[in-house]
């Protein structure tokens, strides 16, 4: 079975790093799902945090990259949806982490506080490296938990 494309999604201040992550995603031998935005005109980043993790919901994706200005705003937005778990990473070591520890699906990226050569790294790093399990799956796990808990507050 074919690897599901890697979904993009991004505001006005991460649309330029994106657009130089599809070409790094697409060097790498990855199909990309390009959700948008498509330039630098203002926009709002939810609504491209909700569009990816719609992506993820019904199966076009498994796995993201979220960029907006400083990666805050559109991590946040994105993990407000139960099946997101969104690292904003700073750095290959954060973005290997993030999928080791935490099993995180999506790699939130600030635009305006990376440079290429630091974002190419964390996108490489989180594309190669595997969950671990063990002692972290039952961490993850509290995760979903703490979802579905407040969902019925």
């Amino acid at each position: 079975m074919p690897e599901k494309p890697i979904a993009i999604a991004s505001d006005h201040g991460g649309f330029e790093l994106k657009t130089l992550l599809i070409e790094e995603l697409k060097a790498l031998g990855h199909q990309v799902l390009d959700l948008g935005c498509h330039s630098l005109d203002s926009v709002d980043y939810p609504d491209y945090a909700a569009t990816l993790a719609a992506a993820l919901a019904d199966g076009r994706s498994d796995r993201g990259v979220i960029l907006c200005g400083t990666g805050i705003g559109i991590s946040i937005a994105a993990n407000r949806y139960a099946h997101v778990r969104a690292a904003l990473c700073h750095n290959g070591l954060t973005a290997r982490l993030a999928r080791q520890h935490n099993d995180a699906n999506v790699l939130a990226l600030g635009g305006r506080i990376l440079g290429s050569e630091l974002a190419k790294d964390c996108l490489r790093e989180f594309l190669a490296t595997p969950f671990e399990g063990g002692r972290h799956a039952r961490r993850v796990a509290k995760l979903a938990a703490s979802v579905d808990q407040r969902e019925k507050v």
